[in-house]
């Protein structure tokens, strides 16, 4: 029997040419979080994760903002509650955080406008981030009398310690320019070019063998800011030998030899982000 598609209240989710599309559907408040979207986004994730034919997934966001944060009637409402509610609240928020980290295929944020708080969170989740020049960035949480807590190991490993000291701290606005120097986001266009930016690195990605994205993104998670001990020596050796002798491993080095396409390469396969222009946008890159 076939599985019934959920029925999305806050999200839009779609796949198209193995592209996994998650749509914030919140355009009246901004896209803002509340424990719906958060349980939904969960879920989305979770179908992307376990369907085979996806191969990479696009988070972007509906109506004039990527995503503005926490949603304020969900705050007001977890103002009233004692540690153990807001606890089990902020624990679901991390683990969504968690599950777009570490999903095992590759990840785009497509940025369209403010991306505040938790919206800056989701940002430096992805794996990659193209934005908009006009985007606005914000970690507002210090002005609320809040911290950055769920979102905060996402932006400090983006940014970095030093940069992170001073925007949690300050909670001062700063733009597009600003993301792309200090490293949140690597690709800025105009917006008539955000979807042939964002189709282009789809385009990279779905070329690649879908394991080995997946084994490289483990890899990074293994040895980002490890010392090269013995033990990382030996376990990098490990990884490519079992790589080497898989047999997405052995197909691509054979493709490579015969000069031909891999199999896991569709000849048509052109994947949309919002089916829109397939030409790469001039632009600053990262």
């Amino acid at each position: 029997m076939r599985r019934k598609a959920p029925a999305w209240t806050t999200l839009q989710v779609e796949t198209r040419n193995g592209i996994g599309i998650l749509w914030m559907n919140r355009p009246e408040v901004r896209n803002a979080f509340n424990e719906t979207m958060i349980a939904e986004m969960t879920a989305a994730l979770e179908a992307f994760e376990a369907d085979r034919t996806v191969r990479a997934v696009v988070l972007a966001g509906h109506g004039p903002a990527f995503c503005a944060g926490a949603d304020l009637n969900w705050m007001k409402k977890m103002a009233g509650y004692g540690f153990e509610e807001n606890h089990a609240d902020a624990l679901a928020l991390a683990r969504m955080l968690n599950r777009l980290a570490t999903l095992s295929k590759p990840t785009v944020a497509r940025v369209h406008g403010p991306a505040f708080a938790g919206g800056m969170g989701l940002v430096a989740a992805c794996d990659i981030a193209v934005a908009t020049y006009d985007v606005e960035f914000c970690l507002s949480e210090v002005k609320l009398g809040l911290i950055p807590a769920t979102i905060g190991p996402y932006v400090a490993a983006a940014i970095g310690e030093r940069l992170a000291r001073r925007y949690f701290l300050t909670a001062e606005r700063f733009d597009a320019a600003e993301a792309y120097r200090i490293g949140l986001v690597q690709e800025l266009c105009v917006a008539d070019e955000l979807d042939g930016t964002v189709n282009a690195l789809l385009g990279h990605l779905v070329a690649a063998g879908p394991h080995a994205l997946a084994a490289t993104k483990d890899l990074i998670r293994a040895v980002a800011n490890r010392a090269v001990t013995d033990d990382v020596i030996n376990d990098t050796a490990t990884r490519i030998a079992t790589v080497r002798a898989s047999p997405e491993g052995k197909e691509g080095i054979r493709s490579f030899l015969e000069k031909r396409k891999p199999a896991w390469v569709e000849p048509s396969a052109t994947p949309p982000a919002k089916g829109t222009s397939r030409q790469p946008a001039k632009k600053a890159r990262r």
